[in-house]
């Protein structure tokens, strides 16, 4: 009997390509479950999660009235969170920070100042450093929200009733309980 026959098949059995899916179905099969991916993402839903404080800067943030709209965010108490576009859910809302728009002026003696910035128009732009609080699963290479890793840098949006607007991470801070 030889081994490959007129039909293509091993021994008259089986067919070399029903033998090749086979074996593209078993290495599938073990990819899966020896993916070195699986294990972290397995690891991060079974692990434990830390609490956090996230600073977040918002810079340049147009509107009709800067100080009412952020009075309105803080009275929410809880912002809806995305980062790097995917969603995370919502998140409290610790505090909000505006910062002073200054503008620099030379000196005579050939120094600069900051002074506060006395157009008008910006009086409508804001500066702002807004803190969240939540939960995340720390990792060796820093943090996760969600399944996105949350680092300084990290472009985040905020979304509430009536607004959304985007950030980046400047620090993240495990909070002791």
């Amino acid at each position: 009997m030889a081994i490959l026959d007129s039909q293509g098949r091993l021994f008259g059995r089986i067919s070399l390509i029903d033998l090749g899916a086979g074996i593209i179905l078993v290495a599938a099969i073990a990819g899966i479950f020896l993916s070195p991916t699986l294990t972290t993402s397995v690891a991060q839903v079974s692990g434990q999660r830390q609490s956090l404080q996230v600073d977040v800067m918002i810079r340049g943030l147009t509107a009709r009235n800067p100080t009412a709209l952020f009075a309105g965010i803080e009275k929410e108490a809880k912002t809806n969170l995305i980062i790097r576009n995917q969603p995370y859910g919502q998140i409290d809302l610790v505090s909000i920070q505006p910062l002073p728009r200054t503008v620099l002026v030379p000196q005579p003696d050939g120094g600069v100042k900051a002074l506060p910035d006395p157009r008008p128009e910006q009086s409508y732009t804001s500066d702002t450093i807004i803190t969240l609080a939540g939960q995340a699963q720390p990792t060796p290479d820093g943090y996760v929200f969600g399944n996105v890793k949350l680092k300084v840098g990290t472009p985040i949006e905020l979304e509430g009733k009536n607004y959304r607007f985007g950030g980046s991470v400047i620090d993240i801070r495990p909070v002791q309980p």
